[in-house]
This record gives C-alpha cells, structure tokens and sequence, in this order.
C-alpha cells in the first residue's frame, strides 16, 4: 500500500517528479534513441532521412490506436487501486493484455501487406516510396510486441510503479542505440542493411524489452496478479469499458496523425529538402513532446487514484502542480529552439537547404512548446479522470483545421513551407487555451467509470 498512500496523501510537488522522472528517463533515452537513428540514416542521403519520417507518420498512427488499450488501462487500474480493490485491478489488467494481444495481430498483418500503398498515398517520390516500404515492413515485424510492452508498462505505472518500466523501456533503448550503426552499415560481423537496419534494430530492441518485462513481473516487481492470464476468457463487458474510456484519445491521435499524412503531401510539394527537414523538426519537438508526456502519465495516475481515494481536491491539486512544472520546462526548450535555430539544424545535416528550412522550422516550433506542453499534461489529467471526451472534442476538431490552414498559408498567402510551421503553432495555441479552461470547470470530477 506504500504507493498509494504516497500518491493519496503528502507532498505534492515530490510525489510528482517521484512518479515522472523514471518516465522522463525512459524518454529522454527515447528521444536520443529517435535523433541518434535519424542521424545515422542521415548517412546514407536525403532521400532515406525522407523515407524515415514519412514511415514516422504511419507508425504515429499505429501508436494512436494503443491509446486505446493504454488509457482505459491507466484510468481503470488506478482507480481500483486507490479504491483498495486490488482483485478487480487484477482482472482488467489481464484483459488488458489480452486487448493487446489481439491488435498487435491485427496490425502486424495489415502494415506488411499496405506498406507500399501506404507510401504511394502520401506522395513520396519513387526512391522515397520504396525505401520507406522496406523499412515499414521490417519495423511493423514488432508492433504487437509495442502493443504488449505499452500495455504492461501501464499497468505498472497505474499501480505507482514508474521505475520497472523504465528499466525495461531503458534497456531496449540502449541496446537499440548500439545495433543502430552495426545493422545500417554492416559493422564487423553484422550485414549492411541500410533504412532496413534501423527498423530491425528497433524491432530486437523492443523484443528484448518484452523479455526484461517478463522478468520483472516473474521477480514480483508487480503488486497485482497476472498469474494465468494466457487461460482468461476475454470479457466483453470489461473490455468495452476499457475501449470507451480510451477511444476518446485514441481517436483524437489518430485524426492528430492522419492529418499528418496529408501535411506530408504539402510539405513533399516543396521537395525532398522540405521533407528531410520536417524528420528535423519532428525529432526536435519530440523533446517538449516526451518531457510532457511523462509528466501527462504521472498526472493521470494521480488524479485517477486520488479520485478512486475520494480525494477530487487533491486530484486537481496534483494536475495544476503538473503543468507549473511542464510550463517551466517547456519554456526552456523554446529558448534554445528560438536563439539558436541554424546551430541546432546544422548538427543533424550538411545539406544548405534542409538547413535553411529547419532552422525556421525550429524557430517558429519554439513559439508553441509551452502551449503544447499544457495541453498533453491537460490530457493527462482528463484520462486519470476517465473524462476523455473533453480532449476529444478540442483536438479532433482543431487537427482537421491544420489542413485548410496550412493550404491558405503555403499557397493562397504564399508564405511557403513556413505556413505549414505556423499552422501547427497556432493550432497548438489554442488547443491548450481552450483545454485550460475547460479544466478548471472541474465536471471531471464527478466522472464515472
């Protein structure tokens, strides 16, 4: 009951970063671990970095779908467990599980048999459409292994757990930095592989994070039962209410990236340069993205528990001392993406004109990652809730306005390839605005699973 009884009663500030720092590390490794591909890849030429962020795109969507699994998870285990019902926490958990199961199936078959029209799609260039093809193909070899490893991470964190996660996303994450060059390049014993080499990398990585997992629940690093859950029937009823929590966010992520993949044709209309710059600024933002979201989980655990306690004051204490804490550290971010763009550009390519556009990519990115920040802690706080149609209902409509957007100011204003930067940072600013009042209405409360 340690946890809990850290979660549901004293300080508050400290109980945040106990819970958040684990999750930052894990996603800093990640964050280095998404820079250090793209930049050896980035040997290999212009048109493979292309390939690397336009298949980025289709697997954002896949992740979207995990929400689904993760969220309904996060919100229903966290809630049992500040209710002190440890057995039906148990059970949802093992559903969970099960719920992972079943889509990693589902789209480990879809992404190998789609991976060249997906590319067609979105208007890559011939050579862009066929690397981007062999390396979707490769990497969609370990989705359901993403989809496992995402549910189990959340059921550890739901309980309070951040640290057993963390070492297991950490250590894939290290040993993926480390295959990275030896697959890309064929480094001593290892064949070249090239864009192929860094999904495979990814793919033993994630593997080999499915195993450390095993291991910790098999050491009883986890406080519930997931003992037999290979022999649990599926149970409709618990599963749908996991869905209807999560499907929310879940499709506020999938419209989120699937936007994308139309923003991809715009930028592609600019050339290769355009799209090699925009796999810069993506990984750059990755920073303020993964900063906030580990604060985002660690909030969503707990409100979820607090509420669960019968403590909604304490909850909101909890998600209003998170976005102090993600405004002071997005704000830090902003400051280097603002003063010094074209140094920061110039470290992930040689090509003068991919430096040109990223470095105002950056710019112009640093004017948004505060907003940014508030909004996915915001998240956070409404999915520890259960309250998920909220963020919903800002997101959704707000991500589809970036393509008109972006349309009127690359083209009808002829600003460029700087109006898809600028429709991103406004649209950002005012998701956050909108949420921010939202949220102190304080109806997600009230909420019930």
């Amino acid at each position: 009951m340690t946890r809990v009884e850290h979660i549901t009663d004293g300080p508050i500030y400290s109980t945040i970063a106990r819970l958040a720092w684990p999750i930052l590390a894990s996603m800093f490794l990640e964050f280095a671990m998404s820079i250090i591909n793209y930049f050896w890849v980035g040997f290999l030429g212009t048109p493979e970095q292309d390939a690397v962020t336009t298949s980025m795109i289709v697997t954002w969507t896949v992740f979207a779908t995990i929400s689904i699994i993760v969220i309904g998870i996060t919100a229903m285990v966290s809630r049992y467990i500040g209710a002190g019902d440890r057995h039906q926490a148990s059970f949802v958990a093992r559903q969970g599980i099960l719920m992972a199961i079943g889509a990693g199936v589902i789209f480990t078959t879809a992404g190998l048999w789609l991976a060249p029209s997906i590319m067609e799609f979105m208007k890559a260039g011939e050579e862009v459409a066929e690397l981007g093809s062999t390396y979707l193909r490769v990497y969609f070899l370990g989705i359901g292994l993403f989809y496992i490893n995402d549910a189990l991470g959340a059921i550890f964190r739901a309980t309070g757990d951040t640290k057993s996660p963390m070492i297991a996303y950490v250590s894939a994450t290290l040993l993926n930095l480390v295959l990275d060059p030896f697959l890309i390049f064929g480094i001593g014993p290892f064949p070249r592989m090239g864009i192929a080499g860094a999904a495979a990398a990814t793919v033993i990585s994630v593997a080999t994070g499915f195993l450390i997992f095993l291991w910790l629940i098999w050491k009883g690093r986890l406080d519930l039962a997931l003992t037999g859950w290979y022999r649990q029937k599926p149970d409709v009823g618990t599963m749908y209410r996991m869905f209807k929590i999560g499907i929310p966010i879940s499709l506020q992520n999938i419209t989120f990236v699937f936007v994308y993949w139309f923003i991809i044709q715009i930028v592609h209309k600019f050339g290769d340069a355009a799209g090699a710059a925009m796999g810069i600024g993506i990984r750059l933002e990755a920073l303020s993205y993964l900063i906030a979201f580990g604060f985002s989980v660690a909030t969503a655990t707990m409100v979820g528990q607090n509420l669960g306690a019968g403590q909604p004051e304490r909850a909101e204490k909890c998600a209003w001392g998170s976005i102090r804490l993600i405004v002071l550290e997005t704000f830090i971010v902003s400051v280097f993406f603002i003063t010094m763009p074209g140094q920061i550009a110039g470290l992930f390519t040689s090509d003068p004109a991919v430096q040109r556009i990223a470095s105002d990519y950056l710019f112009i990115l640093g004017l948004s990652q505060v907003f940014m920040g508030i909004e996915i802690v915001l998240e956070g706080a409404f999915s520890g809730a259960g309250n998920t149609i909220p963020p919903m209902s800002v997101s959704i409509p707000w991500s589809i306005a970036r393509l008109p957007l972006a349309y009127l100011l690359c083209f009808t204003l002829d600003i460029g390839i700087n109006g898809v930067w600028w429709t991103l940072t406004i649209t950002s600013f005012f998701k956050a605005v909108i949420l921010f009042f939202w949220f102190r209405k304080g109806n997600w409360k009230r909420k019930r699973l």
